[in-house]
């Protein structure tokens, strides 16, 4: 290699923090995925004890009382909940906020500040404004003479108070994709429809919807995930049932075997696993729109 193009001495040691980096980042959960798959008499460190399927059979069985598969239902329908908000409302935004809206930006920033709002003082927010909306029913209920404030629980519960904690998290993101989509959106390919005697749902539909579609499934695949590993807002939100990243995070107090690692590969595999497919999706949508035009 001649003077000319050798590599500086800096590039090596950038590259040498940046592979650091890498495996600070993805270390421990190689290293949870490989003791997951320890044999029946394995432990929870180092060394490994044999290779063997033992303790996703016992993940399948059930960890002691806790309802793994009814977490694991609730936090699948929770997040396809959320990514189905997430993308409407982002959308919905993104189009709004092509023209001028009154009190927009005022509006923008307040969504954006729940990124910088510590999380915790987020769910403990919510958390205490449903306690107190369930005052105020109780309240109401008992000056009717209702029967139904003896019955009435809370408010609180995984589509009420703890999809909006969420919300919280995912429509910043899915709006700032979409600011980003519409700064560099060609109106051209719309106006030439319109000219072409198109409405403006036909525009929309046909023109605008095939262009910034691949986007939207990102926003989609954001706000699945972010909701599905999601902890610290749902904390003080989710009622009387908890999500499978709660039910995880309670079992690494009580399980002492690689059962607990099974459960954590079992959920980095689902992440994954909806990442591909957005991307499958997002790529095919965007061979379609090539072959279109």
């Amino acid at each position: 290699m001649s003077d000319a193009t050798r590599r500086p001495g800096a590039f090596f040691a950038l590259a040498a923090f940046f592979g650091l980096f890498v495996l600070f980042l993805y270390g421990p959960m190689i290293a949870i995925v490989a003791l997951s798959f320890q044999g029946p008499e394995g432990g929870l460190t180092f060394p490994l004890r044999g290779w063997s399927l033992h303790w996703f059979a016992k993940l399948w069985e059930g960890i002691g009382v806790v309802d793994i598969g009814g977490a694991f239902r609730r936090s699948l329908a929770l997040g396809g909940v959320v990514m189905a908000l997430t993308v409407l409302l982002s959308l919905l935004a993104g189009l709004a906020y092509r023209k001028r809206l009154p009190g927009g930006t005022l509006l923008f920033y307040a969504v954006v500040a729940s990124l910088i709002m510590p999380s915790i003082i987020v769910s403990l927010g919510i958390g205490l404004a449903f306690r107190l909306l369930d005052g105020g029913i109780r309240t109401v209920l008992e000056g009717l003479g209702s029967s139904w404030a003896d019955d009435y629980g809370t408010a609180l519960g995984l589509y009420t108070s703890g999809l909006g904690a969420q919300l919280t998290w995912t429509l910043p993101f899915g709006l700032l994709i979409m600011f980003a989509v519409f700064n560099r959106f060609d109106r051209a390919y719309e106006e030439a429809a319109r000219d072409l005697g198109a409405t403006r749902w036909q525009a929309f539909r046909h023109v605008v919807l095939p262009l910034i579609g691949p986007s939207l499934v990102g926003v989609g695949m954001f706000g699945f995930t972010l909701s599905w590993d999601e902890i610290a807002r749902s904390s003080q939100t989710m009622g009387d049932l908890n999500t499978l990243p709660m039910e995880l995070q309670g079992l690494t107090t009580t399980v002492t075997t690689p059962v607990i690692y099974a459960l954590g590969t079992v959920t980095t595999v689902v992440s994954f696993v909806v990442i591909g497919l957005a991307l499958a999706v997002a790529w095919g949508m965007r061979r379609r729109s090539v072959r279109r035009r």
